[in-house]
């Protein structure tokens, strides 16, 4: 079976030249497609697999739309998301393809957070394993196994895989999802409900580069918001709620969501400065 890894890249070059290096370190794709949200048109390196890059200008992070314009692009048996920022592990690709082959659903990896400096030009793999931090509410199985996640609201989109035709089957990213948030927990609770199941999968793991974050994620604040309100519109209940609490403290939107999300403003710049994580957060 063929294998493409689709990621997005919008102002990420140097983690997108590790990304490649990773893969290229492993056991390597068929296929590698890179959708270009931002303007990037530098050429690749010379890698063993093929990258086709598929230019899709838009402003902001429409991460469904892009997400589905890599899979049109991609023409193999499993598709393989990857976040930008993750430089996958050698037994990436091959654990991932493996466990799709066996078992039909959208399969997570675990991800080592990496803190800011971590990764130099000249990295290293132990170094990775070695400063890379596991997610705090998200437990995987042993090497090799693959189990149930014990929610779909725990499914991520960073590193996972999936049959194209299970992808096909339930549509994709839902593009009404615009920007950022919840266009994957949607995806996810899609799933569960076809009988396709979330799975994590143990061993091989995908290493999150280290970029500025906030909490609660006030750059997304409008995106955040709309997303919340059709994911409860479909699903009926609240998707990112503790971003939507952290909100509320804030002033931002009402604290009472029981007849919808009423928006009071938007965040200040100096709420947004408050709001960014020290850089040796890892998450």
């Amino acid at each position: 079976m063929s294998t493409a890894v689709i990621t997005l890249n919008k102002g990420r070059r140097p983690h997108l030249t590790r990304l490649l290096e990773g893969l290229a370190r492993g056991t390597a794709p068929d296929a590698c497609i890179v959708v270009e949200i931002g303007d990037d048109e530098a050429p690749f390196p010379p890698l063993p697999f093929a990258v086709t890059r598929v230019p899709f200008p838009r402003a902001g992070l429409p991460l469904a739309a892009a997400r589905n314009a890599g899979r049109r692009a991609a023409g193999a048996d499993t598709l393989i998301f990857l976040d930008v920022d993750c430089i996958p592990s050698a037994g990436l690709v091959a654990g991932l393809s493996r466990a799709v082959a066996e078992h039909d659903g959208l399969v997570c990896c675990e991800i080592g957070y990496l803190p800011a400096g971590a990764v130099a030009d000249d990295w290293d793999a132990a170094g990775l394993e070695r400063l890379g931090q596991p997610h705090p509410v998200r437990a995987f199985p042993p090497a090799g196994a693959v189990a149930p996640a014990p929610q779909p609201g725990l499914f991520w989109s960073l590193a996972f895989a999936v049959r194209a035709t299970t992808y096909d089957r339930l549509g994709g990213f839902d593009e009404a999802f615009s920007g950022y948030g919840a266009e994957d927990t949607d995806l996810a609770f899609r799933a569960d409900r076809a009988g396709v199941p979330i799975l994590f999968l143990g061993g091989p793991r995908a290493y999150h580069q280290h970029h500025p974050a906030y909490d609660p994620p006030l750059q997304h604040f409008r995106d955040i918001v709309a997303n919340a309100a059709r994911f409860h519109g479909r699903h009926g209940l609240w998707p990112m709620d503790g971003w939507l609490d952290g909100f509320a403290r804030l002033g931002l939107i009402a604290a009472d969501r029981s007849e919808g999300i009423k928006i009071h403003r938007d965040p200040t710049p100096d709420e947004m400065a408050a709001a960014r994580l020290p850089d040796d957060r890892p998450f």
